[in-house]
This record gives C-alpha cells, structure tokens and sequence, in this order.
C-alpha cells in the first residue's frame, strides 16, 4: 500500500499539473492531508461516491500518461544509474593504488554512462 502511494506521488510530481485543479484538490486531500472521502465530500460538497470516483479516475489518468511518456521511469533509471556511477567514483581513490582496478572502474563509469536510446 504505502508502495502504491509512493509511486502516486511521484506520478502526481511529474503529471499532477494536466489534472483540472478539481483533481489536484482531492488528491491532495486525500493524500497529502490524509483526509476520509466523506470529509473531502463535505469540503467539495459532493457524495463520497463521487470523490471515490473522482479520485479513480484522476489514479487512472495519472498511470496512463506514464503509460505513454514514460518519464517517472525515466527519471528511476537515470537516478539508478548516477548512483552506481557515484559508487564506482567513490573507489577510485582506492583504485588509483593499482593500474589494473582504476583501469577495471573507468571502464565499467564508461560502460555505465552509455546510457540506451529510450533513456
């Protein structure tokens, strides 16, 4: 669950501004405020129902335009691949002692930074 709503935030991050602010809202006070679907329904002056619904389909419209750009996955793999480069940096010191494992680390910094053509 909390998986679910980690990954939500982060769709919210990249595609939260092609909601209406109608959605915005209840996702934010779903999410970010924790509040119940009755309260947001109070606040809205809507039913549950319809924030339910509201909600799901803002979920749903949010995984689709990942679907199709693609840019939270994008931005995984690139921070994966910063964090193994910085890793390989952080032995160079210790590589430097010894011509064949700084040579073994520039070569796989290289290997990771040619990075695949949909990155």
């Amino acid at each position: 669950m909390l998986e679910r709503i980690l990954w939500l935030g982060k769709l919210v991050d990249a595609y939260g501004s092609l909601l209406t602010e109608r959605q915005q809202l209840c996702l934010e006070l779903h999410y970010d405020q924790d509040l119940s679907l009755g309260e947001i329904a109070e606040q809205l002056n809507v039913s549950r129902q319809a924030v339910h619904d509201m909600l799901k389909r803002s979920e749903l419209q949010l995984q689709e335009y990942e679907d199709k750009l693609g840019l939270v996955n994008r931005q995984q793999r690139q921070l994966a691949l910063l964090q193994q480069t910085a890793s390989l940096l952080a032995d160079l010191p210790e590589a430097l002692k010894t011509d064949g494992r700084i040579i073994e680390a520039a070569k796989r910094i290289q290997k990771l930074l040619e990075l695949p053509d949909e990155v």
